[in-house]
């Protein structure tokens, strides 16, 4: 296992230091995020069972280097697997397709495929729901959660752990929502989860 996540972290790693990339808003290298979203898939493997675990850390390291690299699917075919260039894609915005349709467009491929890709996604957005850059609008910041919301139900019922997780995140991520007149006094948007 350890060789399998060495030999994966350095193929991402050096992908996304090509071009210097950081996580959105900081200034730590883009690889501090994807450890990130493995931290969140070791720990969901440990409540779960049937849990391919080389596969989901393969697709964790991994799954941003087709949006965001100049990595090809041919390449993450050759040099991991069929399964996990698959993996990668599904997880990948289709830029050809109107943007406020790109989610809905991955989680449906996503849905296609085994569970331990769902709970990428899920480890994925757990990790990104953090204080948003300074300097996102009010709106986008609100469509994020929405967003965030569509990503929980959509994926219901792939992994318990990581759905508990996701919903206190989003609840967490509340407090930089815009607030909204309600009566008399001003409250957050809640979004049932």
């Amino acid at each position: 296992m350890q060789s399998i996540y060495q030999e994966t972290i350095k193929f991402a790693a050096r992908k996304h230091g090509e071009t210097s990339q950081t996580i959105p808003g900081t200034n730590l290298p883009y690889v501090v995020h994807l450890s990130n979203v493995v931290m969140e898939i070791l720990m969901a493997a440990q409540e779960t069972k049937d849990f391919d675990l080389k596969y989901a850390i393969q697709v964790a390291l991994l799954h941003d280097t087709l949006e965001d690299t100049n990595t090809t699917f041919e390449e993450l075919q050759e040099t991991f697997s069929s399964e996990v260039a698959q993996a990668v894609l599904a997880l990948t915005k289709d830029k050809d397709i109107p943007k406020a349709e790109q989610m809905a467009d991955s989680l449906t491929r996503i849905k296609k495929l085994p569970k331990e890709v769902w709970t990428v996604k899920l480890a994925d957005r757990i990790t990104n729901l953090q204080a948003p850059p300074a300097h996102w609008s009010p709106e986008k910041i609100q469509a994020y959660q929405t967003q965030s919301l569509q990503i929980a139900l959509e994926l219901k019922g792939s992994n318990r752990y990581l759905e508990e997780r996701l919903n206190q995140k989003i609840n967490e991520y509340s407090t930089y929502c815009p607030k909204i007149r309600t009566g008399s006094r001003d409250e957050p948007l809640k979004i049932l989860t």
